[in-house]
């Protein structure tokens, strides 16, 4: 009886219906897609570097794990000493700088012979690696957002340069170029922001890494097996707080747009509450017709934002091939179960005035 009383509820006024739907889907859609960019992008930040193939990742001190709020470069002659520490198979200095051309890049200054020491060569997909100080090489996803081939130029800090190469993806940055040419541009001559480290065997980089902390007392010194476990919201100043902010915004919104529609329900329905009051119906009957009418209209709205969410997953991947949304199973169900307590929220002060009301004035409410 109740489900039927629920259903015809939610009919009476499709309109309403409909619009408070797309308002729950518009905040799982919303909560599904802002934390996954966040963590999309910071997952695939970590296994870009992860990518790299080196062992061990040395910063200046107090750098932070975010190579885009790295601190000041370090003198590259520290390469060789870090090279003759024992178990150490290849060091290669990498300059890191943003490039602001089209969107917010990294990009690395090489030195090619070292870095591919470190992390095997990269997989040509077209054309050949950095020969000339002019030479930049793009990722194929890089190469596909920016529709760049083999010989096109590429303006980088306000400099032409030659597109030598498209490698495949995975290896640390989007974009590299020559490390003295990037030195020069950057007026960083002979400094590094990082090394990349490769030892002689997998189970020695416990002990690398502590060589390199007695050479180098106060730098960073950061296995890289560890390395995708630090990438977490937490860990960038602010972002935290703006994924918080984005979660409560799309929370607020699905309460407000139900209470509004509960609210309206209550005032139109004031003699049908009546009617069900004198006919014997309980306030306990009345409250879980309400409180059904708005699961359901949550639970349709879940599936919506779901919809949405994946749909706007795919539409950003289009448009922006080098972003990554990740969409977890358990921020599936957080998105939904914070629908669902907004929806609750949102319609316990109208079943409150519904549960209130006396039958006889309920009756003679025009």
């Amino acid at each position: 009886m109740i489900g039927r009383l629920v259903w015809h509820n939610t009919l009476h006024r499709p309109l309403r219906t409909i619009l408070s739907v797309i308002a729950v889907g518009v905040e799982v859609a919303l909560i599904l897609l802002v934390v996954g960019l966040t963590h999309g992008m910071l997952h695939e930040v970590g296994k870009r570097i992860e990518g790299v193939g080196a062992d061990i990742m040395v910063q200046p001190p107090s750098s932070s794990v975010f190579l885009a709020f790295s601190g000041a470069p370090m003198p590259q002659s520290l390469a060789g000493r870090l090279s003759k520490l024992p178990n150490v198979a290849a060091v290669a200095p990498v300059l890191l700088q943003m490039s602001s051309s089209g969107g917010l890049d990294i990009v690395y200054g090489i030195d090619p012979a070292s870095f591919r020491a470190v992390s095997d060569g990269f997989v040509y997909l077209q054309g050949h690696g950095l020969e000339k100080p002019d030479d930049v090489l793009v990722d194929d996803l890089y190469a596909h957002s920016k529709h760049i081939r083999v010989g096109d130029t590429l303006q980088l800090f306000g400099h032409d340069f030659h597109v030598a190469g498209v490698v495949e993806h995975g290896k640390g940055a989007r974009v590299f170029l020559p490390l003295q040419t990037l030195q020069q541009i950057s007026g960083s001559p002979n400094e590094a922001s990082l090394f990349f480290i490769k030892c002689t065997g997998r189970g020695l980089t416990g002990v690398v890494a502590k060589e390199i902390r007695n050479l180098l007392p106060g730098y960073e010194v950061r296995p890289l097996q560890d390395y995708l476990s630090l990438m977490t919201p937490t860990r960038v100043p602010g972002l935290n707080t703006f994924v918080h902010s984005m979660i409560t915004l799309a929370a607020a919104i699905g309460f407000l747009v139900i209470f509004l529609s509960m609210y309206m329900t209550i005032i139109e329905r004031t003699r049908e509450i009546g009617v069900l009051k004198s006919l014997g119906a309980s306030n306990i009957y009345i409250v879980q017709a309400l409180m059904g009418e708005t699961m359901l209209v949550c639970g349709a709205g879940i599936v919506a934002g779901l919809l949405l969410g994946y749909g706007g997953r795919l539409l950003i991947l289009g448009f922006f091939p080098t972003l990554s949304v990740l969409i977890s199973p358990g921020w599936i169900l957080r998105a939904a179960a914070m629908a669902i307590a907004a929806g609750m929220a949102g319609t316990s002060y109208p079943a409150w005035l519904a549960v209130r009301k006396d039958p006889v004035e309920a009756l003679a409410y025009e």
